[in-house]
């Protein structure tokens, strides 16, 4: 008996559990890991903000588990589109779903549908060069942006927001990002919480960073920092710290401020044409729920960016909550051959790491309802693929890409690598042609 296998999406959930899957199956195993974008590595590559290279690095490892003989890279292969989920279950023994959590919550307030409100998610995958995001998706020509959210993206989205070009130059931001950011004219950042600072969902080293932005000054009102902490964890307790330190820090007269605000929450996003202004409501805790106090503030924003957490999106014939916003499942399983991993099987919560032993857990799950059975496979996807006119990009298309950008960096004498910004761009670098009624189809 041999054991084929299809897993969708090529983030952290997914190779981790193609490497659970080569760990724990005692049978001959081949795992094809489909993903839509021409690029492995999902939320390491178009997530983790450019100047955190140490996480970024995590791709190596990643990419050992896609170099094991059992496993193989099909990029540009989209569930819904080229293949369905009847056609992976006639060619495969089980399917893995490990598409995470791609878009951001909304915050339900009048004008949030203005030109100038973005979902974090947005700026970040512009950054970061995500293929779906032109260079141009962003102008940053007004003085002042507010982040809605206090948590590591949030924080990401502020730092990036307050460098300078010249301090990002040695990371992997596009060109053409780079000098959108170069030519930015924003003066003020403000970063607001509905909590207070104890609330706040951001890691001790990452606030720290934002204290030693050499290009901003930082700035949190002492009122909006009281906080009773003698119980709280040492996270937090440091947190909290750290900001009261910053209430009494003098400004240095540096080129950018950031302003970060705590009991405010945004009622409303003004402006006629596009965003303008931001309504935000004090707040305060009635038995552990967040409501206003009737007192209002507005203060200039050319952009919004909301950063209030992420959720799934449904994959098509795949079983989806509303209301957790995941795919039920017990311990991974779905239905029979069916499995998830990942942020689509818990919700956004844990680090990459938490990945690891999330997909450990779904596929001895797999292993133990797959035991002793009989393949009912009847098909083979590189022939169906075939019939249909799609050519996958392969791991070594994809080590093209990854050569492209590295000679990128070189001509450019910026580090290590440079990203290439579109699908056009990544096509040509493996000497692909865009394929026509295709995502594939430009960059």
């Amino acid at each position: 008996m041999s054991l084929r296998v299809a897993i969708v999406g090529s983030g952290p959930a997914g190779i981790y559990t193609a490497e659970a899957l080569t760990k724990q199956a005692t049978v001959p195993l081949r795992v094809d890991v489909l993903e839509r974008l021409p690029t492995p590595y999902g939320l390491v590559r178009y997530g983790v903000a450019p100047d955190h290279t140490s996480i970024k690095s995590i791709a190596g490892y990643l990419r050992g588990v896609l170099e094991l003989p059992e496993v193989r890279f099909l990029g540009g292969v989209e569930l819904g589109k080229d293949v369905d989920v009847a056609d992976l279950l006639g060619c495969y023994d089980a399917v893995v779903y490990c598409t995470g959590a791609m878009v951001d919550r909304r915050m339900g307030i009048p004008g949030e549908d203005l030109p100038g409100s973005v979902a974090a998610t947005d700026f970040v995958n512009w950054y970061c060069g995500h293929p779906d995001m032109p260079a141009d998706r962003f102008v940053l020509d007004n003085p002042e942006v507010a982040v809605i959210g206090v948590g590591n993206v949030a924080v990401d989205v502020v730092r990036v927001l307050a460098k300078t070009a010249e301090e990002l130059r040695a990371t992997d931001v596009p060109e053409e990002v780079l000098a959108r950011l170069a030519a930015s004219e924003v003066k003020t950042i403000h970063m607001i919480g509905r909590r207070g600072p104890e609330h706040a969902k951001f890691t001790l080293k990452e606030l720290r960073e934002l204290g030693e932005l050499a290009n901003a000054d930082v700035r949190v009102r002492p009122e909006e920092c009281v906080a009773d902490v003698t119980t709280a964890s040492r996270q937090v307790r440091g947190n909290v710290e750290v900001l009261r330190s910053w209430t009494t820090r003098p400004f240095m007269g540096r080129p950018r401020r950031l302003d970060v605000r705590f009991w405010m929450r945004p009622v409303e996003i003004i402006g006629e044409e596009r965003v303008e202004a931001l309504k935000l409501e004090r707040t305060r805790l009635v038995d552990g729920r967040v409501v206003g106090t009737g007192e209002f503030e507005t203060i200039p924003a050319g952009m919004v960016l909301r950063s209030v957490g992420y959720q799934s999106v449904p994959l098509p014939g795949v079983p989806f909550s509303e209301t957790t916003m995941t795919v039920p499942n017990e311990a991974g399983r779905v239905r029979d051959r069916e499995y998830v991993a990942g942020w689509l099987k818990r919700g956004p919560t844990g680090v990459i790491g938490t990945n690891k032993s999330d997909a450990a857990e779904t596929v001895r799950t797999l292993l133990a309802d797959l035991a002793g059975r009989d393949p009912v496979r009847r098909a083979d996807l590189d022939d169906l693929l075939a019939a249909r006119g799609v050519s996958p990009i392969t791991y070594e298309h994809w080590l093209a890409i990854e050569a492209a950008e590295a000679a990128l960096a070189r001509s450019l004498d910026r580090g290590d690598r440079v990203k290439l910004l579109g699908l056009a761009a990544m096509l040509t670098a493996c000497d692909r042609e865009p394929r026509s009624g295709n995502d594939l189809e430009t960059g």
